[in-house]
Order: structure tokens, then C-alpha cells, then sequence
């Protein structure tokens, strides 16, 4: 694309407002205009996500606009029923989502499309449940998750209440560049479709019947409720429904970082909002240590992934990872469904293929199959709608190393309401027999073998970022490494050129004959390469010994690539 003549199009064009103009006339960087305008914000399966700001290559009412159109365009498509079942829309705290939301809504509205909107902000999956709620043919999330503060972004999710799969996006990209322009986007004015009743605020029942779900799927109500427990939104949306289930739990013993519980665009306290980066713990450390609490639970800005930290013998915290917490929670739910004849014939768990395998061998135990899908929530719960059709298995759980999980199928994403709820009655039910969750996890280990794992990501940004990031890719499938300490490659699986059948991806796992792997991948969110080890070994020093070789190896040979 050339940035220049896109940026002269957008400081000229008839199409964009003063305000657009003087943002981008405002910027003397030639760098800056460049990483603005040399690409469109690519619409895929994980919809948009960028910085905010004028551009192509950002998050702004024109492009949420145009994608927007074209996502109406796909749904006008399937008929007038469609149009009636109608979208949707939910929204988080972030810069501009309300005005994003609403946006959105004005020009399903001006589609034809009816649209359901969330007043107020609300976490993913509620959205998710929603669309299933009121049987849309689709709908939208305004979030950016876990990204920075200058992130914004738009989950596109469809009749299953599922984000879209790659036919779906390939059919809203093809609508957006057959458009032609910006001046192509129908839109009402907000509160015009408000009066017409075309676009609708949703009624507080739907929360409350979510929230009613959500309890439905409790194990065990003979658990320790005292259990000491440091809550901390990280300023997002799981405030409200985190708060209210482990209150409608009985659970009494629960303090909230209150620095940490409004909405706050910003993420003053925290900067990054990531739960999965234990700095993110830092106040829930200090209040826990107030209280000799039992656990610290954090949720993401859109409260779709939670992690936790647990106290040890010395009064420190211990930060889990996402497989980690996954191991624990399906080894407890498994464990405590088979104990009371509930486990599910034919049940199965959902993973992605870059998270660890201790729940293999968790899940073997009690005869119930682990399915691997390509990574994000999309693939995982679009196993529970095959499921729906074919009625031939009964999704139980599925989740990735990214602290992402749900138990049930009655949300199709992630779902840190529900995962909190779990978290909880887990962690007072072993209390109750004197252990903690780190006890469980060690008896883990001694029963299954040391898995361990490390995620290593490298931040490369702008245009030359993303060409190194593919030549990295490329060195790595022409040159696998053969030999890492005495780990030898016994076989490589390419999700971009093999035959896997998973649909296409750029992914490349290398498995070695001591049981380790590693796996390289893009991130599609985010400006970065992803390096995922994995380990297993009959001790925790062995573990950690195998993943510091692998990361020296695959951090050498990536910079290694010029």
C-alpha cells in the first residue's frame, strides 16, 4: 500500500471529518504516517484490534465503520429473518467503546438489522451468552482484552454465540474492500434508532439469567466459604458479575483491591492489563499479605481470562499459568464429576495446540478425550457447535495456556465469570481436606510427571517488524532445530503447508523424543512472535534445565535472523 497517497486521501478526501484532518495534519513524524498508513486494520476471525487513532492502520469510527457494513452486508445476506433475529452488541472500558458500540449499532440499524445493546459495560461472555439468549444470527464485542490502554478493538461472533470462523471473516473482508469507500457506510443517527425501536436496550433479566447459569454449573457446596480470597478487576469489567457470583456462592471472606475496581480506560494502577504477567498482582500481593489470604484472583479488562496466585508454607504468592490453573481445574471437575456418577459419556476436552499436556494424562485417567484445535477460543468452543449437530460427544471444558477456560457449554468463549466461580469452590473444597492448590498441583507432578512450560514473546513492531517476524518463520521451517542439549527432533508438524486437518495456520511445532516441544507462532493480535516450550521430565530442576535450552536455542536462532 502507499502510506502517502492514503494519508493525502484521508487530509483531503471529502469523507473524513476536521477532527480526523488536524490529528493526522498534527504529526511531524514521516515514521508515525507510515505505521498509520501502511496497512488496513486487517478484519479476520479475530475481528479488529489496534491503536486508536486516525489511519488505516487504527482503530476509528471509519474503519469499525466500514467493517461494520460489511459485517451487515453478510448478515442482510441470509434473508429477512436474519435481519429480525438481529446482533448483539456488548462493550468494555476502553477509550471510545461506547462511542464504537454505538457507532456500530447506528449502522446495523440503518441495515435493518434490529440490534440489542448493552447500556453499560459488560464482559465477553455475556455477550457470547446473549447472542444465544435472545437466538441472533450474530453479534459484536467492543474490547481490545488484555492490549494496552491505547488499544481498542471489535470480536465479531455469530448465531452460536461463537466468534467467526475464516469463511464467515473471508465474506466480510470481500464486502468491506467491494465497498469502495467510507462514504459507503449507511448509518441513522443513535438516538433515531432508539425511537424507531430498532435499536434496543437490553433488559437487566438477561444478566440475571447468565448469572443464574453460571451457578447451575456448581460441584460441590461442602467446601471451606471462609476461605480468604483478594479479588482485583484490574479496573475492567468483571467487577460487577465477579463480585456477585462469589457473593451469591456464600463465599465470605473476599477483599477487593479497590484501586483496582472502577473502570479505568487508562489502567492507571496496572499499565498493562494482562493477568497473565504477574506484575499485574502487585496490589492483590500487598492486600493478601494484609489478610493471610488463601488466593489472589485477577480478571482481564474484559473478563473473559483470570489468573491466580496461591500463598505457599512461607506466606509468599505463587503466580500459575494458564496451564497450570487448566490441569487443576479439569483434574477437580473430573475428578469430582466421576466421584458422583455426573461425568458425562462421551465427554471431551478442548485445547489449543500450543497448551501443555498435563491434562492428557489427567483426562486419560478418567477415559475422557482431549481434542487439540488451532489456538484462540473461536476453534475451541467451534468444537462445541459440531458437537450441537452431530450429538456423537459432550463438550466439558474446554481452554489455552493464555488463562482462558469455560466449563459448560452454555458460553461459547472464554469466560472468567464462570472460571472465577470454579477457581474458588476448587480451592475451598481441598482446603477443606488441609490443601492448598499448590499441594494438588505437586501431587499432580508426582502422579503424571514434572510438565513445565515457558511462553517467550518478542515484541517486533511496524512494517520491519512484521517482515522479520516472517523470515523467522521461514528460517525455522527450512531449518528446524535438530538437537537442543540431549533432545533430539523426532518430528515437526507445519500448520501453514501439512496436512493436519485443522484449517491452515501459521504454526510450526517441533516435538522431541523425550516427550518436549516447542512451537513457534505469529500472534495475531498483537506485534509480536510467540516461542511456547513445553517439558516433561520426573523432576522440576530437570524441567527447568530442558526449558533453558530451548529458549537459549530458539532465542539465538531468532535473532540470528537478519
Amino acid at each position: 500500500m502507499d502510506y502517502k497517497k492514503k494519508y493525502e486521501e484521508w487530509v483531503n478526501g471529502d469523507s473524513f471529518d476536521q477532527e480526523t484532518k488536524d490529528e493526522l495534519l498534527a504529526i511531524k513524524d514521516e515514521d508515525e504516517i507510515e505505521d498509520r498508513f501502511y496497512q488496513n486494520l486487517e478484519f479476520g476471525t479475530a475481528g479488529l484490534r489496534g491503536k486508536i487513532g486516525a489511519g488505516t492502520n487504527r482503530m476509528n469510527k471509519y474503519t469499525v465503520g466500514l467493517t461494520t457494513q460489511g459485517f451487515a452486508e453478510a448478515i442482510l445476506k441470509r434473508g429477512e429473518d436474519a435481519a429480525k433475529r438481529g446482533v448483539s452488541i456488548c462493550y468494555d472500558v476502553r477509550h471510545k467503546s461506547k462511542e464504537f458500540a454505538e457507532l456500530t449499532a447506528s449502522i446495523f440499524a440503518a441495515n435493518g438489522i434490529k440490534v440489542y445493546l448493552y447500556r453499560d459495560i459488560n464482559p465477553t461472555p455475556i455477550l457470547s451468552y446473549t447472542i444465544r439468549y435472545f437466538k441472533n444470527i450474530a453479534g459484536v464485542m467492543v474490547t481490545a482484552s488484555h492490549n494496552p490502554r491505547d488499544y481498542n478493538g471489535y470480536k465479531a461472533y455469530w448465531e452460536e454465540g461463537s466468534q467467526i470462523l475464516e469463511d464467515l471473516a473471508k465474506e466480510i473482508l470481500d464486502n468491506i474492500n467491494d465497498l469502495g469507500g467510507y462514504d459507503k457506510i449507511k448509518k441513522i443517527p443513535f438516538e433515531e434508532g432508539l425511537e424507531k425501536g430498532i435499536i434496543e436496550y437490553i433488559k437487566d433479566e438477561v444478566y440475571e439469567s447468565y448469572i443464574q447459569d453460571v451457578l447451575n454449573y456448581t460441584i460441590n457446596e461442602d467446601i471451606d466459604k471462609d476461605i480468604k480470597i483478594v479479588y482485583s478487576a484490574l479496573n475492567g469489567t468483571g467487577s460487577v458479575p465477579v463480585k456477585d457470583i462469589l457473593h451469591r456462592r456464600g463465599f465470605n471472606n473476599i477483599y477487593i483491591v479497590e484501586e483496582q475496581d472502577k473502570p479505568d480506560p487508562d489502567f492507571t494502577t496496572v499499565g498493562y492489563p494482562n493477568p497473565e504477567d504477574p506484575k499485574a498482582f502487585s496490589y492483590a500481593i500487598e492486600l493478601g499479605k494484609k489478610h493471610d489470604a488463601d488466593l489472589l484472583l485477577a480478571t482481564d479488562p474484559d473478563c473473559d481470562r483470570a489468573a491466580i496466585e496461591v500463598r505457599d508454607e512461607e506466606g509468599n504468592y505463587q503466580f500459575l499459568n494458564g496451564n497450570k490453573i487448566g490441569a487443576l481445574l479439569i483434574n477437580y471437575i473430573l475428578e469430582q464429576l466421576s466421584e458422583k456418577g455426573k461425568l458425562p459419556e462421551n465427554a471431551v476436552i478442548v485445547k489449543s495446540i500450543v497448551t501443555g499436556d498435563l491434562s492428557k494424562a489427567i483426562a486419560g485417567k478418567y477415559g475422557v478425550e482431549v481434542v487439540e484445535t488451532l489456538t484462540g477460543f473461536k476453534n475451541i468452543s467451534g468444537k462445541a457447535n459440531e458437537y450441537d449437530k452431530t450429538g456423537e460427544k459432550v463438550f466439558l471444558f474446554g481452554y489455552e495456556e493464555s488463562i482462558g477456560y469455560t466449563y459448560g457449554d452454555s458460553v461459547r468463549d472464554k469466560d472468567a465469570v464462570n472460571s472465577s466461580m470454579m477457581i474458588a469452590e476448587m480451592a475451598g473444597f481441598y482446603k477443606k481436606k488441609g490443601k492448598s492448590l499448590l499441594d494438588v498441583l505437586n501431587d499432580l507432578y508426582e502422579e503424571y510427571g514434572y510438565y513445565n512450560e515457558e511462553l517467550l514473546s518478542i515484541v517486533l513492531d511496524g512494517l520491519d517488524g512484521k517482515e522479520k517476524i516472517e523470515r523467522i518463520m521461514k528460517d525455522f521451517r527450512k531449518n528446524p532445530l535438530e538437537n537442543i542439549g540431549d533432545m533430539k527432533l523426532v518430528k515437526v508438524i507445519d500448520y501453514l503447508n501439512d496436512d493436519t486437518g485443522n484449517p491452515k495456520s501459521n504454526v510450526l511445532k517441533c516435538f522431541y523424543d523425550d516427550g518436549s516441544w516447542f512451537a513457534l507462532r505469529p500472534s495475531g493480535t498483537e506485534p509480536k512472535i510467540k516461542l511456547y516450550i513445553y517439558t516433561k521430565a520426573d523432576n522440576f530442576e530437570k524441567s527447568e534445565e530442558k526449558i533453558e535450552d530451548i529458549k537459549k536455542s530458539g532465542q539465538d536462532r531468532i535473532d540470528s535472523v537478519e
